[in-house]
């Protein structure tokens, strides 16, 4: 018992560290990896909480997918920071509401939880079957119970998919791209000139 709040305490503590060095970071790559450290522990939490699968999948999603693609795009588009942030007092009213009405929403359920703690119990998970781990539960449940919501999930991240392939793909002026029929037929005298250069002379 003693491990497990050790344990616990120690990657609540660096998870919490690495989500305010994600904001407080001044180089957007340091950020990129604070954020990369933040979904490590959090992961850390949830197999330690007894969901593995959740774990294992922030790790494998999050940290594999979606923050290396925020490292590739930071580092390819070489973005001007400094012009981003001179917006920033602009739009600080309007981000400190939001932040308000988020901390309220937050503090209300709290308060719920602390007036009315049988509330809670409406909402209770199923109890996993003796002689299955949390993978194969939620496996089950996904394919037998919710099968049709599991489906559309699905369909509709298909059909995102695609409208983000055409909204890129779109024909647009000025945009020169490839086409690999021109590319074949085109002959080497199309391309290739050869020229006789006199001796200590240039072209």
């Amino acid at each position: 018992m003693i491990i497990e709040a050790v344990t616990f305490y120690i990657l609540a503590t660096v998870a919490v560290f690495a989500g305010v060095m994600v904001v407080a970071s001044r180089n957007p790559v340091h950020s990129v990896l604070f954020l990369v450290l933040a979904f490590i522990n959090v992961a850390g939490l949830f197999i330690l909480m007894g969901a593995e699968f959740l774990g294992l999948i922030l790790v494998v999603v999050y940290v594999g997918a979606v923050a290396v693609l925020f490292m590739f795009v930071i580092m390819m588009l070489n973005l001007d920071f400094r012009e981003l942030r001179r917006g920033f007092l602009k739009y600080a009213p309007l981000g400190a509401a939001v932040g308000i009405v988020l901390l309220a929403e937050i503090l209300i359920v709290l308060g719920g939880w602390s007036i009315a703690p049988e509330g809670g119990q409406r909402f209770a998970a199923a109890p996993i079957p003796d002689g299955l781990t949390n993978t194969d539960a939620l496996g089950r449940l996904l394919y037998t119970d919710y099968i049709y919501l599991f489906q559309a999930a699905g369909l509709i991240l298909l059909v995102a998919m695609i409208g983000a392939i055409v909204l890129t793909h779109r024909s647009r002026e000025g945009v020169r791209r490839q086409r690999i029929s021109d590319q074949l037929r085109v002959r080497k005298e199309e391309r290739v000139e050869v020229r006789k250069v006199p001796t200590g002379r240039g072209i």
